[in-house]
């Protein structure tokens, strides 16, 4: 038998093509209606994406933590754990170290005699505050030639132990490495009235928020506006008040001389403060301490002829307020400068709160 070899116009093998016909759907209709025993069935509609069942769940789980982020990452404290407003505010005396200290401490001098403050005009709330501006003469008192903290000493303090200095880094608003210049730019004062502010310990690792109200007496180191950034019987940074919505609770220490209706919050100065005028309640005298000295070059002043106690005005918070980043440290003079006094308005201004 013999074989021919395939002729050059046949295929040697099956189509290329697919072997289930058309590649086109057909442009009738079907052969047989739908469900009759001629055919397969026809495929299921298409259904919308979003009346899947598990698409739905994946959305509102998305739609969940969308929401979740944000309440935590709009919260005042930004998410830390902080009880910057959480309706608390803790009582601290002058003399004690108090919860979390950042450092141990290096205050030096605690014994201001309380300035009398001006009675209230009206009956505040129990939410309300009193506006002092932080130029104010008389706002703060000390020793002459004593520095009410000891600045070095707490440089030494925080730069032995990095991550604490980084901490109080964060909340100074200064790099690490600028700490020491930092502090030695500040002013160490005592305060002459009960002072609400921010305070901020250290724990797991973290600066941890909350407001406090310090007592007359206590050592702190103030900014060239006059405002308390350091608290110096524990070493923790300071920053301005947050505002409450109602009454807070009040916690921790207790003194005799505690009325909620004469606690202050300190307002920026307008202006830079060259020379703080305090008051010295050991000799009845007056003192004139230049900005980021440690009572080295006090001088005698003269009696301000017009002392300005708190704004006798009051002022309800209606929404809590952002933190301000503490300033920038500055160089302290050298030596005297034109004004020899405080160089913005001392008759009192409300705080921003």
């Amino acid at each position: 038998m013999s074989v021919e070899p395939p002729s050059p116009g046949r295929p040697t093998g099956p189509p290329s093509g697919p072997l289930s016909g058309p590649s086109q759907p057909p442009s009738g209709p079907p052969s047989q209606p739908p469900g009759s025993s001629g055919g397969a069935p026809p495929p299921e509609p298409h259904r919308p994406w979003w009346r899947s069942v598990p698409r739905i769940a994946l959305l509102a789980t998305a739609v969940v933590a969308a929401v979740i982020l944000g309440l935590v990452f709009s919260r005042s404290d930004g998410g830390s754990g902080s009880k910057s407003g959480n309706g608390e505010v803790f009582l601290q005396a002058a003399a004690k170290t108090g919860p979390d200290p950042f450092t141990e401490s290096t205050a030096t001098d605690s014994s201001a005699a309380p300035a009398s403050a001006s009675p209230a005009t009206e009956s505040p709330s129990g939410n309300a505050v009193r506006g002092v501006d932080g130029s104010a003469t008389g706002l703060y008192g000390g020793t002459r030639n004593v520095a009410s903290c000891d600045v070095e000493r707490q440089i030494k303090a925080l730069q032995a132990n990095p991550p604490v200095n980084q901490a109080f880094a964060s909340v100074a608003g200064v790099q690490p490495s600028g700490v020491p210049a930092y502090l030695r730019s500040l002013t160490p004062v005592q305060l002459r009235m009960d002072t609400r502010v921010t305070n901020h310990g250290y724990r797991d690792g973290h600066a941890t928020g909350y407001q406090a109200v310090l007592q007359s007496g206590t050592a702190v180191l103030v900014d060239d506006r006059g405002v308390p950034r350091v608290r110096c019987a524990c070493g923790n940074p300071l920053t301005p008040p947050v505002a409450q919505q109602s009454t807070p609770k009040r916690t921790g220490d207790t003194w005799s001389s505690y009325r909620s209706s004469n606690v202050v919050v300190v307002a920026p100065s307008v202006t830079v403060i060259n020379v703080f005028v305090i008051y010295d309640h050991d000799s009845d005298d007056w003192i004139a301490r230049h900005r980021g000295d440690t009572g080295h070059k006090d001088k005698p002043t003269e009696p301000p002829a017009n002392l300005v106690s708190p704004s006798a005005s009051v002022t309800t918070p209606t929404a809590p307020s952002s933190l301000p980043p503490s300033p920038e440290p500055s160089a302290p003079d050298s030596g005297t400068t034109e004004d020899e006094g405080p160089s913005a308005d001392t008759s009192g201004s409300q705080p921003s709160l």
